[in-house]
């Protein structure tokens, strides 16, 4: 892995300027298994209530990222990308609710899913193609941001809104240095 950019400054939330502060981090893997083993690092240091929201392009890593979030918490199960069933609960150090909002065409499709209990509970959420339901998600979480850079080499830019993910995103950096 190798450090890109760090950076804070303000942020739009939708259309609405929050005065929270966000840090930007940029980082390279070059195999499935760099972006496993980051996976890992965000599953080890990750608390109760933790939302990290994943996006990029079809086969960019998502799924591939979960796993080692997975693995971080001590979930040996593989972990299968929930497209079809769209939440998948795994158990480990902490449990994950993993989904996928892939095949949703629209945000009130999402906002029917009553996805509050995940995102309000004591779990890990890790929500695939979350970009779909931005306005759903609470204003506090870690967005990582998958760019497809060739067939085994990704790019991930991470930004940390609120303080636990401040805190959280310093540590990745620190891991990852």
């Amino acid at each position: 892995m190798v450090r890109r950019r760090y950076i804070n400054r303000p942020v739009k939330a939708g259309i609405i300027l929050v005065n929270n502060p966000v840090k930007e981090l940029y980082l390279m893997s070059h195999s499935s298994d760099d972006t496993i083993s980051l996976g890992r690092k965000i599953g080890e240091l990750a608390m109760p209530g933790d939302i990290f929201l994943l996006s990029g392009v079809l086969g960019a890593g998502k799924t591939c990222l979960t796993q080692g979030i997975a693995y971080g918490l001590g979930i040996d199960e593989y972990t299968h990308s929930p497209s079809f069933v769209l939440v998948r609960e795994l158990y480990g150090r902490l449990t994950l609710y993993h989904m996928d909002l892939y095949r949703l065409d629209n945000i009130e499709e999402i906002a029917e899913l009553g996805l509050d209990d995940y995102l309000y509970g004591k779990g890990i959420c890790a929500i695939e193609w979350a970009n779909k339901g931005m306005p759903l998600f609470p204003d506090e979480h870690l967005s990582i941001e998958i760019v497809y850079k060739g067939d085994t080499e990704r790019q991930f830019l991470f930004k940390a809104y609120g303080q636990r993910y401040l805190e959280l995103l310093e540590k990745i950096e620190n891991q990852t240095e």
